[in-house]
């Protein structure tokens, strides 16, 4: 078929695994009734530390355009996941951290990974899914990128 994609390399295959995790988590973030949570917004999200994160920071580790880090963040804001403080160190900086809401999302959030890990440890077994657990964080530090 002409628009079948089938490349033969690893690259791929991490970007074809990475969307189905992103896609099923999408999918129970929403269902857990948080309507607003999309892939990019969980992108940010990942981001945020528990006590805030400077906005600034949070372009260099996405490394998406300013305007789009902005974007989301308004976005966020509106839906009272997120809000926007002032830096004490720098007075035109913000720090970006999350309402009571977004905590809440977080918790949930983090439970669902653990569920989706569950589902891949049975899908797996347990030996092959600790194996690809290692040579996955192998290949990280191999690769580190310095800002993430």
């Amino acid at each position: 078929m002409i628009d079948d994609i089938d490349p033969d390399h690893i690259g791929w295959l991490l970007f074809q695994a990475n969307q189905d995790w992103t896609l099923e988590f999408v999918d129970r973030m929403q269902a857990a009734g948080h309507g607003w949570f999309t892939g990019a917004r969980s992108t940010l999200m990942g981001h945020i530390a528990p006590r805030g994160t400077k906005q600034g920071l949070l372009v260099d580790r996405i490394g998406i355009s300013k305007q789009a880090v902005q974007q989301l963040i308004d976005g966020l804001q509106a839906e009272g996941v997120v809000e926007r403080v002032a830096d004490p160190e720098d007075r035109r900086g913000r720090i970006v951290r999350l309402t009571e809401a977004g905590g809440a999302a977080m918790q949930d959030a983090n439970r669902i990974k653990r569920e989706l890990e569950a589902t891949y440890r049975l899908a797996m077994g347990e030996a092959d899914f600790a194996r690809l657990t290692e040579l996955l964080g192998k290949l990280r530090l191999s690769r580190r990128n310095p800002v993430a």
